[in-house]
């Protein structure tokens, strides 16, 4: 019997994993079942193409009660703090947290994946890697190996990583976005879409460009 996932968050990230459990379904693999979102900005029962909205994220701990898992999608590129602060006050527990693998992933069996982390169609996730708890791996992004990723961390569509990098808690790797080996990017920091990454990010800081360079710091 499948186990049934709620997404916190809406259209944008939290509508195509909810896409991609679908798909996972239609290929045959069912041990997820996507059922609904829990979304502050809409209202209870209206739908998010095609799917209803359960209540507000304030109502997960009725859920958890129900034996119901969660996947966290309410990420944002500068102001990170604010949303991770947001989603530890729901307490909901690492048991309750779906780790969501898509088929169509390549994820060496070395690999160590926190509570909550996705990992989307054509990823690929080298050996030795560890990624923490409720990261998002979007489709098509290369992790290499021997890589630290903490909690809650974002790679977007297309982004590249290379080996031995470490990377902290609540960093957005944009989209399309190279990293060389052997470096390290502080707490919610940000990379900009198309970035070539040559040196090590400080915390809190935002970086584009090709080759990158600090941009200001997060908010």
């Amino acid at each position: 019997m499948s186990k049934k996932i709620i997404i916190l968050g809406g259209l944008g990230n939290g509508s195509v994993i909810a896409n991609a459990i679908v798909d996972a379904n239609k290929r045959g693999f069912n041990e997820w079942e996507f059922v609904g979102y829990l979304n502050d900005r809409q209202e209870k029962d209206s739908l998010i193409e095609g799917f209803p909205v359960l209540g507000k994220t304030r109502d997960a701990s009725e859920f958890i009660k129900k034996g119901l898992y969660f996947i966290n999608t309410i990420y944002r590129i500068d102001g990170q703090q604010e949303r991770i602060k947001l989603f530890e006050s729901l307490k909901i527990p690492d048991s309750s947290l779906a780790t969501f693998i898509h088929p169509m992933a390549y994820v060496a069996p070395n690999v160590k994946l926190g509570a909550g982390t996705v990992i989307m169609p054509n990823v690929s996730v080298s050996s030795g890697t560890t990624i923490g708890k409720c990261c998002l791996v979007m489709v098509g992004a290369t992790i290499g190996h021997n890589n630290k990723i903490g909690n809650y961390c974002h790679f977007a569509a297309q982004c590249c990583t290379s080996s031995f990098i470490k990377i902290s808690t609540g960093v957005h790797i944009g989209l399309n976005v190279i990293i060389r080996e052997n470096l390290e990017i502080g707490k919610n920091s940000t990379l900009g879409m198309g970035s070539v990454l040559l040196e090590n990010i400080g915390e809190n800081e935002i970086w584009a460009g090709n080759p990158a360079k600090f941009i200001r710091k997060a908010k």
